[in-house]
């Protein structure tokens, strides 16, 4: 155990991070700011928030529910409730395996009787359904006979796990089919994921470019009442429109909030919940992509518009009222993961105007991790930039290739 302050009485509470990159340790930063202490991070590597002087210790975990369990009682021993916040579906998978252990001193921000459930993308688009909640035409795979089922779709599909294996095993996070060809150069790897009991959910691409996806990010308490949310919108992804956030934005139109609040609602969801949709220009309609059911790379995009839903789960959790942001921020707000905007440069051919209008376009800019006052997370980082732009160069390099005429 790294500890570099000991708790005072052991009535104290603690913040729990599990997982220690950019979206943990935007989620350290935020409850510092508000002035949450002591914050403990809970990781099975060191992860770059692992070096920051935000954090009150670090203790090393497997990947496993069991190894989570025991870091978890270390740290019980030392304070009345742990307030955890998990940062990938992993974590919530193994905080649901040891519920029962452990729900006597951890306040734990989902909703037990349907968190496995909500985990499922074809259980999502079912309530969409119910709800009036445009999403993708799709198609469940469940058995290899699913396979030719796929050409009903049209070009192009994606496909993903209807829950994140990827996290887990050598699932892939998504396939990207363009061709009849892509789909019978595929079929023998989707066969073997089948009969293993992967199962699969393909839906049609929607047209359009990253600056397409909207999200509502909101927090909602186990009494079904929204303590606070906010709306933007994701400028680009990394390494493609199927990657992760590189920059965004605040600006969104409130169809995006009123379908957020639509499901959280309708599907009964607990702590911070982000459904993401994307806006299809052939019927005019915003349609789901998923629901994540933790905090993402970008939700430090919250706390520049002046709403912390980090610090509201904390005061939830002390039974203390939130202070509701009602007012509407009018800055444009860019948030940016410049390590992810500099790979986006070298890997896609004419980008440098996009590049340039992300960091410098909008009233306000934003960089994540790049903090002076804070300087081991961000050195961290900046030692990881030389192997990031390798692959960058080499992303662009087989783009490049797979563009030639043969």
């Amino acid at each position: 155990m790294n500890e570099r302050e000991r708790p005072e009485a052991v009535g104290q509470c603690a913040a729990v991070v599990l997982g220690g990159y950019v979206n943990g340790y935007s989620i350290i930063c935020e409850l510092r700011e508000r002035g949450v202490k002591p914050i403990w991070l809970l990781d099975n590597n060191r992860s770059l928030a692992s070096f920051s002087r935000r954090i009150d210790g670090f203790l090393r975990i497997g990947n496993d529910p069991r190894s989570l369990l025991e870091a978890l009682r270390k740290l019980s021993s030392n304070y009345r409730k742990l307030v955890v916040y998990p940062t990938n579906d992993v974590h919530l998978e193994d905080l649901y395996a040891i519920h029962d252990e452990i729900s006597a001193y951890c306040f734990l921000p989902y909703n037990r009787d349907n968190l496995l459930s909500a985990l499922d993308k074809k259980t999502q688009y079912d309530y969409c359904d119910k709800l009036n909640v445009p999403h993708p035409c799709s198609i469940e795979l469940n058995t290899p006979e699913d396979i030719p089922r796929l050409a009903a779709l049209g070009h192009p599909i994606i496909i993903r796990p209807r829950k994140r294996d990827d996290l887990r095993s050598d699932v892939f996070r998504n396939l990207l089919l363009t061709s009849v060809a892509d789909i019978e150069r595929h079929a023998t790897h989707l066969t073997q994921l089948l009969e293993r009991g992967v199962s699969l959910l393909a839906s049609e691409v929607i047209p359009g470019d990253d600056a397409n996806i909207h999200a509502y990010v909101a927090y909602r308490s186990a009494s079904g009442k929204i303590l606070d949310e906010w709306i933007g919108r994701k400028l680009n992804q990394f390494p493609d429109g199927f990657g992760v956030f590189s920059s965004a934005s605040n600006e969104a139109p409130e169809i995006v909030r009123e379908l957020g609040r639509r499901l959280v609602d309708g599907m009964d969801l607990h702590g911070i919940v982000q459904p993401e949709f994307k806006f299809d220009p052939r019927d005019g309609k915003f349609k789901l992509m998923e629901i994540n059911l933790r905090s993402m790379m970008w939700h430090r995009l919250g706390n520049r518009t002046g709403v912390f839903l980090q610090h509201a789960q904390w005061m939830d959790a002390q039974g203390q009222p939130v202070e509701r942001t009602n007012r509407q921020c009018t800055r444009r707000i860019h948030l940016v993961y410049l390590k992810h905007e500099c790979g986006n440069l070298l890997s896609r051919r004419g980008y440098f105007r996009q590049f340039t209008r992300n960091l410098f376009g909008g009233d306000q800019r934003s960089f994540v991790v790049l903090d002076y006052s804070d300087p081991g997370p961000m050195v961290r980082d900046l030692l990881s930039y030389f192997r990031y732009m390798a692959g960058a160069l080499l992303l662009r390099w087989k783009r490049r290739a797979s563009d030639t005429p043969r």
